[in-house]
C-alpha cells in the first residue's frame, strides 16, 4: 500500500482496518517507509508498507475489494504514477500465476522496485517469487533500482 496525499500515514491506518474488514486478516505487515516516487517525480514522497493477509476470496474478489476500499477513500486516477490517496496492490496471491485483462500475479513489476520489495523484505524475504524462482532477498539483491527508501518514524522524517 502506499500514500502521498493528505495525511499519507492517517490514509494508510484507514486503509489497513479496512482490508481486515473486507479482504480478511493481517497475519503480518511490514514497517511504515517513505520512498521516493515512481515514474512521475513531481510530487511529494510516498509512505509504503506491506500486508501479509489471510483471505478466503478469490484473487478477483480481493482485487474488487480493493479497489472499492480505494473508492471508499476518496481515490480519484488521473495520472499514471501520479499522488495517490492510498494505492492497494496485490503483488503475490499465494504461489498463483494469474494473467487476464484486469489482474497480473505476480505484479510485474515487483523485481525493479525497492519500495516494494524493501517492505515486501519485512514480512516474507525468503517468499519465492513464483516465475523467478528467486527469494525476495535474493531479488532485492539483484534490484537495479536506486530509488530511496527509508524507515519511516513518525515525525522525524
Amino acid at each position: 500500500m502506499g500514500s502521498n496525499v493528505g495525511f499519507p500515514q492517517y490514509n494508510l491506518e484507514l486503509a489497513e482496518v479496512l482490508v481486515w474488514n473486507y479482504i480478511g486478516e493481517i497475519k503480518t505487515k511490514s514497517k511504515l517507509y517513505q520512498t521516493a516516487p515512481w515514474g512521475y517525480h513531481d510530487q511529494s514522497d510516498f509512505l509504503n508498507c506491506a500486508y501479509w493477509v489471510l483471505t478466503d476470496k478469490s484473487a478477483e474478489e480481493v482485487l474488487s475489494e480493493a479497489q472499492m476500499i480505494e473508492q471508499r477513500m476518496g481515490r480519484e486516477k488521473t495520472l499514471k504514477w501520479g499522488p495517490r490517496l492510498i494505492d492497494i496492490d496485490i503483488i503475490f496471491f499465494d504461489e498463483q500465476i494469474i494473467e487476464n485483462d484486469n489482474l497480473i500475479i505476480p505484479h510485474p513489476e515487483i523485481t525493479n522496485r525497492n519500495f516494494v520489495l524493501v517492505p515486501l523484505m519485512d514480512i516474507c524475504p525468503d517468499w519465492i517469487h513464483p516465475t523467478k524462482a528467486k527469494t525476495i532477498r535474493a531479488i532485492l539483491n539483484e534490484c537495479k533500482d536506486q530509488s530511496q527508501v527509508t524507515l519511516w518514524i513518525d515525525g522525524e522524517n
